[in-house]
């Protein structure tokens, strides 16, 4: 009877051991994914405020290295910081910068006949894009990790059309790039929900950095889309 009650006695643990462990792995996926999703409605909401500000002052477009410097010099900083409370003010310093310069190019719609239908129709087409996909993961737990690949192959494929565009005047290259910009930050949507839900991402303030770029560059995209297709 003992050695039967003995060789029992390890599974019954094992067991209780790996669903404890499994109940600490979701509640740390469900801390990352609730800690992304508020810090992301937060910054979104400075991001706007802002741009507000900018518009308000009518601030005109920065130069290409100001641009530039201010764009990745912050994201970079934001990465090395992303362990510590100072990359909590680094997130917030890049998202609010990148609302800062989006105000010229809102500020130019806004002198269209139908530009605040435009904006409103980007907001309103981001908004129900990014629900979506994010829903869609959520909702059906999908792995998502095939896109990887995708997203390698596709950054510098619109990489290279960026330069291209730089140099030559290709007639649909602009609209084509903004399509590209839309299906690319759509497939980083999914791929990093997907992460954050099956463990794979475990740093809200990446993660959160990740979806805002892509939001962002989704809602410019369709701006250009729009306008185009109003002037038409």
């Amino acid at each position: 009877m003992n050695n039967r009650y003995d060789s029992h006695e390890p599974r019954t643990y094992t067991v209780a051991s790996d669903n404890y462990i499994d109940q600490v792995g979701q509640s740390q996926i469900t801390k990352v994914l609730r800690n992304t999703y508020t810090l992301l409605a937060m910054t979104l909401a400075f991001s706007a405020l802002t741009c507000y500000a900018a518009m308000a002052m009518n601030v005109q477009r920065l130069s290409i290295w100001v641009l530039l410097i201010g764009t990745y010099g912050l994201m970079f900083l934001t990465m090395k910081l992303r362990n510590s409370i100072w990359g909590l003010a680094s997130t917030f310093a890049f998202t609010g910068f990148m609302g800062f310069t989006l105000a010229p190019t809102l500020n130019m719609y806004l002198y269209l006949p139908n530009g605040a239908s435009i904006i409103t129709s980007a907001l309103g087409l981001t908004a129900f894009a990014f629900l979506g996909l994010s829903a869609f993961v959520l909702i059906t737990r999908k792995d998502m990790s095939f896109l990887g690949n995708f997203i390698t192959v596709g950054c510098f494929i619109l990489l290279g059309a960026m330069v291209l565009s730089f140099f030559t005047n290709i007639p649909g290259l602009y609209l084509a790039l903004s399509a590209g910009f839309i299906l690319f930050s759509s497939a980083v949507i999914l791929y990093q929900t997907s992460e954050i839900i099956n463990g794979g991402e475990t740093n809200y303030i990446m993660a959160t950095i990740t979806l805002f770029v892509s939001i962002y560059n989704i809602f410019v995209s369709l701006l250009s889309i729009l306008g185009v297709a109003s002037n038409d």
